[in-house]
């Protein structure tokens, strides 16, 4: 399960993730800029782009193995790949 809630309303703006599984919990801090939210996400909430993050990271390593604190977009250091997948993300909806 992944919760989301943004944090203030400031740009760049902060949100606090819980990633719960059965072994766990998880607490992470994004920032994103408003220009880059909307790039990556459409028309989407700003809360389901950054779960839908969440879902991409989680197909690719463990909740514990994510950074606690960081900037959306870095994301696409680490896999190239994000910002043209991610679309499939959002629309495949929360899991």
């Amino acid at each position: 399960m992944i919760e989301v809630v943004q944090r203030g309303s400031g740009d760049p703006a902060v949100f606090d993730v819980v990633v719960s599984d059965g072994t766990g919990r998880s607490r992470h801090e994004v920032t994103a800029r408003a220009a880059d939210l909307a790039r990556l996400g459409a028309a989407a909430k700003p809360e389901t782009v950054i779960e839908a993050a969440f879902r991409f990271l989680l197909d690719r390593e463990p909740k514990e193995a994510i950074l606690r604190s960081f900037e959306l977009t870095v994301i696409g250091r680490y896999f190239p790949e994000f910002e043209q997948q991610l679309p499939d993300y959002l629309r495949a909806g929360p899991r």
